[in-house]
C-alpha cells in the first residue's frame, strides 16, 4: 500500500502554482487516464480559476487549504478547509478566493 502526505503534497503544489505563470498546478495522486477512480491535487493562487468545463463522471472537491467557490449555471457554493463539495452534473468552474489546494475525486462513468 502506498501512503502519501496530502499536507506535504499540498505545500509542494502550492509552491509550484505560485511560481507558474498560470497560477495553478496539479498532480494526480491516485489513478490514471484509464482508471475508474482518479484523485488529483489542484493548487490555485488567489484570483485564479479552473474555467468552466464538464465532469467526466461523479465528482467531489475536498478543500484542503484556502477558500474556493464552485460555480455551476447560476449557483455558487463556497468551500473552506474540511468542506466536501459534490460537483453537479453540469458545466462548472472553480474559483480560488485565497491561495487554495483542493483534492478532486472523479469516478468515471
Amino acid at each position: 500500500m502506498l501512503t502519501s502526505s496530502l499536507h506535504a503534497l499540498a505545500e509542494e503544489q502550492l509552491g509550484l502554482a505560485r511560481a507558474a505563470g498560470s497560477g495553478r498546478s496539479a498532480r494526480t495522486v491516485h489513478g490514471g487516464p484509464a482508471a475508474a477512480l482518479r484523485q488529483t491535487l489542484i493548487a490555485l493562487v488567489a484570483g485564479q480559476e479552473l474555467a468552466e468545463h464538464a465532469s467526466p463522471g461523479d465528482a467531489t472537491l475536498q478543500v484542503l487549504r484556502g477558500r474556493v467557490r464552485l460555480v455551476a449555471q447560476d449557483r455558487s457554493w463556497p468551500g473552506e478547509p474540511g468542506d466536501l463539495l459534490v460537483i453537479p452534473d453540469a458545466r462548472h468552474a472553480v474559483h480560488a478566493d485565497e491561495d487554495s489546494v483542493v483534492l478532486l475525486t472523479v469516478a468515471r462513468r
